[in-house]
C-alpha cells in the first residue's frame, strides 16, 4: 500500500513540474523566434548569434504541458488520494 501512495505521489509532482517547466520552454521558443525574425530583417545577423533551434524547444515545450497535465488529471481526478475512500451518497 505505501509503494502505491508513493507512486501516486511521484506522478503528481512530475505532473505539477512539467507543467510550468514547459510554459517556459514555449516561451523561450518565441523569444528566441522572434530574435531570429528581427535578425533576418535587420540584415545584422552578425551582430545578433543564432538564436538556436526555438523549433525544438516549442516542440518540447508542448509535449511536456500535455505529459503535465495528462498527469495531474490522472493523479487528481481519476484516482485521487490513494487510501481514501468514496462515500456514496444516501
Amino acid at each position: 500500500m505505501a509503494a502505491r501512495k508513493i507512486r501516486w505521489y511521484v506522478k503528481a509532482q512530475a505532473g505539477v513540474l512539467l507543467l510550468p517547466a514547459g510554459l517556459c520552454l514555449i516561451g523561450e521558443a518565441i523569444t528566441r523566434r522572434t530574435i531570429h525574425t528581427w535578425a533576418q530583417s535587420a540584415q545584422s545577423s552578425a551582430l545578433i548569434k543564432e538564436p538556436g533551434p526555438w523549433f525544438w524547444y516549442g516542440t518540447f515545450g508542448l509535449i511536456a504541458v500535455v505529459a503535465g497535465v495528462g498527469l495531474m488529471i490522472e493523479s487528481g481526478l481519476l484516482r485521487g488520494y490513494p487510501g481514501q475512500k468514496k462515500q456514496l451518497p444516501e
